[in-house]
């Protein structure tokens, strides 16, 4: 394995690259539940699987477009086709909140197929882009350092549009902030390709010659597997985390306003805290590192079951913990996979895609898994759905189903998430 030095002319835009996909999980995972339930008066259940259904999809649409990836890379010698050509997403992101005077059910279907749409495109470009890592002829410590300037990236690109987001949808409505958000993502896309070809020539790799595996061949590898489902435990508990603030602010402490509080509470940390677990990962390793992200994310959420009378300091305190975790669950697993690829033989790059593909789809179902729980803890609890505009008065049964949802059980499903990661032994057997 090379020693090579990633350059920053290559780094900075490979890493402006994530900005527009932080965009299109972070809006819709904080928003889109809350913009059918409470805007467009979607019953939560119906919501949750609006939310659901297009993911369902991503189990198999991921690892297609992955293997379609590591064929590009055959026949071209590089990915960045599928790239271009997702960078589409953008009009897909609009189209999800221009929902042109719909109620209800046909309101939830419109958002249904732009997120269909949007699912596809954000595969054709996450895809290829987080098999770069591994395509590249560098060593283990480079790719946390490549994955750390990544997460700083994405970490801002999810902060400004989570703050900015909730902003703009009250100042001038959705569909506005739809519009304006897809212009930056359309353009943070552009120059990530760019990154991603001055990488490629800084550290390139010579793809071997045969491409043909499996849609799944990738989850015969145990260490993979291990990663993989450890990460679709804390993709589904960050993504409920993201769809419950919105309900936390209003329903439990009395201030919508405060969403946007909580928000950059939760993310601002990360920006901070990922040069320290750079530093951390090469001093311990990246999985004991993660154990402890994981662990403290329990600890975290443990606080938030206390609720509005734990007041507001301490619950935005816990919510940074939170955030700190946060920055690590997206540094060190990222970081890893490569490791996972680089490890399963020599010719580890030809397959990548396929790799990347089950991940991506993994972190998709997540992404729709976290709200579509968090939906089915407001319909337990008898949460009430409502238009703009209108007052609901929420049952005892529905405020408690918006405080344990948003804190007891994200800590059960890290805590599923912590089982499953202490098998992974690669940095063992390193």
């Amino acid at each position: 394995m090379s020693n090579v030095r990633l350059p920053l002319r290559g780094l900075i835009p490979f890493a402006t690259g994530s900005v527009g996909m932080g965009v299109w999980v972070t809006v819709p995972g904080l928003l889109l539940l809350y913009f059918l339930t409470d805007v467009l008066a979607v019953a939560p259940l119906l919501a949750g699987f609006v939310l659901l259904a297009p993911k369902i999809l991503d189990v198999v649409l991921h690892p297609w477009v992955g293997r379609l990836s590591d064929a590009d890379l055959a026949r071209r010698g590089h990915r960045r086709r599928l790239m271009l050509a997702g960078s589409a997403l953008a009009v897909a992101f609009a189209a999800l909140f221009a929902v042109p005077g719909l109620r209800g059910a046909p309101a939830g279907l419109w958002v249904a197929v732009a997120f269909i749409a949007g699912n596809l495109l954000f595969a054709a470009y996450q895809v290829p882009y987080l098999a770069t890592p591994a395509d590249l002829r560098i060593d283990y410590h480079e790719r946390t350092r490549l994955m750390g300037f990544r997460m700083v990236v994405l970490t801002v690109g999810i902060l400004l549009s989570g703050v900015a987001a909730p902003l703009l949808a009250s100042l001038l409505g959705y569909a506005w902030m739809g519009l304006l958000l897809g212009v930056a993502m359309f353009a943070a896309m552009l120059v990530g390709i760019l990154g991603v070809r001055r990488l490629s020539a800084a550290a390139p790799v010579q793809p071997a010659a045969g491409t043909r595996h499996g849609l799944l061949a990738s989850l015969r590898d145990r260490q993979f597997r291990t990663l993989v489902a450890s990460y679709l435990a804390m993709s589904t508990t960050t993504h409920l985390v993201l769809a419950a603030v919105p309900y936390f602010a209003e329903y439990e402490l009395g201030r919508p306003k405060l969403t946007t509080v909580l928000v950059a509470a939760f993310v601002a940390p990360a920006i901070l805290a990922t040069p320290v677990w750079v530093a951390v990962a090469r001093r311990i390793g990246k999985q004991r590192g993660l154990l402890v992200a994981q662990v403290a994310f329990v600890a975290g959420s443990l606080v938030l079951a206390l609720g509005g009378a734990a007041g507001l300091p301490l619950i935005v305190a816990a919510v940074a913990v939170l955030g700190v975790a946060f920055a690590a669950m997206q540094l060190l697993p990222f970081s890893m996979l490569p490791d996972v690829i680089a490890a399963s033989g020599p010719d580890g790059t030809t397959r990548a895609g396929g790799y990347t593909g089950v991940w991506t789809a993994a972190e998709a179902t997540g992404g729709a898994l976290g709200p579509y729980v968090y939906a089915a803890c407001l319909a337990l609890g008898g949460f009430a759905a409502s238009a703009a505009g209108e007052h609901v008065t929420q049952t005892p049964s529905a405020l408690a189903a918006v405080r344990y949802g948003f804190a007891l059980v994200p800590a059960a499903l890290m805590t599923v998430a912590v089982l499953l990661q202490r098998r992974y032994r690669l940095d063992a057997d390193r």
